[in-house]
């Protein structure tokens, strides 16, 4: 008989979740205004608002913190981050930053302008939002099969080489400061993008003259869907496979809080000096000086030897098969998904569950407070509610898929809360023709309004 699969873990210490009624649950989520960023900790039984910095750290990570020098200048833990993003991903040169918004910024600030035009596949929310901020525009060259969630092509992150030319042809390279690749691809349902497909893009860059960026949350998932996946790479290693895929990058943004497996920290990874040395004065504004960007030593020694440890397959295996394990059970119950499952996150097709409510009212929004109501599971809106307004019209953006994303932390649950998360969601989609109604806005802020979006129920 073959045995069966078991993590590549132990757990060494555990955390109390509390449950709660379903009475006390409709007054926390109504005194919330309806967002679920708005709900404190303690009222969430199993958290899948994100798997950004919820993870649980290793034993080794935590006896790196203990090693951590917190010199402001020159500190040791610095060269130790900047060996391991050197080892594993090729860059040369980096700054440190807390986190991947922080990243961003400061990048954003060297080279984003007025009127640019910055392409990309499915930009994540604060990715678009700082480029919008600057009065840019973002502009979705993904392919045409992310935006249907029933078919099951095994690179959904990809980028369309016909939409990302014609972009590149109709405007001046001054005008197009980077194409950004998202690896794994959030916005479009943690989908991989292909190692052919980011060398085509890399080519098609060279021939335009114009620079790749990264954004690297989690390039080690999409590691794992090359090696498994893509044909050529089946014997490679997750690290080899990594340093091949920065090859055809010549810079990347990271928030550490996903594939380093730490709870704060970023960085920029750059090819090129005089990028480094324009970032260096941003990130002195925003973030602190070069050796640390935000950071402590401690987090930056925990980061460092996440690095190491997120791109080993035995870890991958045992956290993307989480996260199948979690769509096995949804597909059982028959609950629409977009598939293939990615690596991160069951990403669930609220537009077909709740066809019959209005988009004006916030279908995964709407799901996703059903899903608290029943279990005390907490999701979050990928839909009209984060994508946002158009910068110039102000009017509402529908975007093409309407998700409930379920982001499973690393490390942090077992195959029994998974279980409870199946069941719960089984239980919401059998009453689906119940729920009549959605919501409404009442207070949104300018930018990035999803965060702190108040809401009102329709009745």
């Amino acid at each position: 008989m073959k045995l069966p699969f078991a993590e590549s873990y132990k757990i060494k210490m555990v955390e109390t979740i509390k449950r709660s009624t379903r009475e006390e649950r409709e007054q926390w989520l109504k005194e919330a205004n309806y967002n679920l960023f708005n709900l404190k900790s303690d009222q969430v039984f199993i958290d899948l608002l994100t798997d950004s910095g919820t993870g649980a750290m290793s034993d080794k990570q935590w006896s790196a913190m203990m090693l951590g020098d917190e010199s402001y200048a020159g500190a040791r833990s610095y060269y130790k981050m900047k060996e391991a993003i050197k080892n594993i991903m090729g860059f040369d040169h980096f700054l440190p930053t807390h986190q991947g918004r922080a990243a961003e910024n400061v990048l954003f600030s060297v080279l984003v302008k007025e009127g640019n035009i910055v392409p990309g596949n499915s930009h994540f929310d604060t990715t678009k939002g700082h480029i919008e901020f600057r009065k840019a525009k973002a502009v979705d060259c993904t392919i045409d099969e992310a935006f249907d969630t029933v078919i099951d092509h095994p690179f959904k992150g990809n980028l369309d080489l016909v939409k990302l030319e014609s972009v590149l042809s109709t405007y001046p390279k001054e005008q197009v400061p980077m194409i950004i690749v998202t690896v794994t691809c959030n916005t479009s349902g943690g989908q991989p993008v292909s190692m052919a497909n980011m060398k085509a893009v890399k080519k098609l860059a060279e021939k335009y003259e114009i620079p790749v960026c990264f954004d690297s949350a989690r390039f080690a998932e999409n590691a794992y869907f090359i090696k498994t996946r893509e044909e050529g790479y089946q014997d490679k290693t997750i690290k080899e496979i990594v340093k091949e895929m920065y090859t055809y990058a010549d810079m990347a943004t990271m928030s550490s809080k996903k594939d380093a497996i730490v709870n704060m920290g970023g960085f920029i990874g750059m090819k090129d000096a005089n990028l480094w040395k324009q970032a260096s004065t941003y990130n002195i504004m925003f973030e602190g000086y070069v050796t640390y960007g935000g950071m402590s030593g401690r987090d930056m020694n925990a980061l460092a030897q996440g690095l190491d440890e997120g791109t080993e397959f035995e870890y991958l295996e045992t956290r993307i098969k989480q996260v199948e394990y979690l769509g096995g059970r949804l597909e059982e119950f028959g609950v629409p998904f977009q598939k293939p499952i990615g690596g991160h996150a069951i990403f669930v097709d609220a537009k077909k569950i709740l066809a019959h409510i209005p988009k004006e009212e916030y279908q995964a929004q709407t799901l996703g407070c059903e899903l608290y109501l029943e279990a005390g599971i907490r999701g979050v809106e990928i839909g009209a509610i984060l994508a946002d307004r158009d910068p110039e019209t102000r009017e509402n953006r529908y975007p093409a898929l309407e998700l409930l994303r379920l982001a499973i932390p690393r490390r942090t649950y077992t195959n029994n809360h998974m279980d409870v998360v199946a069941v719960a969601l089984k239980n919401v989609y059998d009453r689906r023709n119940e729920i009549k109604h959605g919501f409404k806005i009442i207070d949104e802020a300018p930018i990035m309004r999803h965060f702190t979006v108040q809401l009102q129920k329709i009745d």
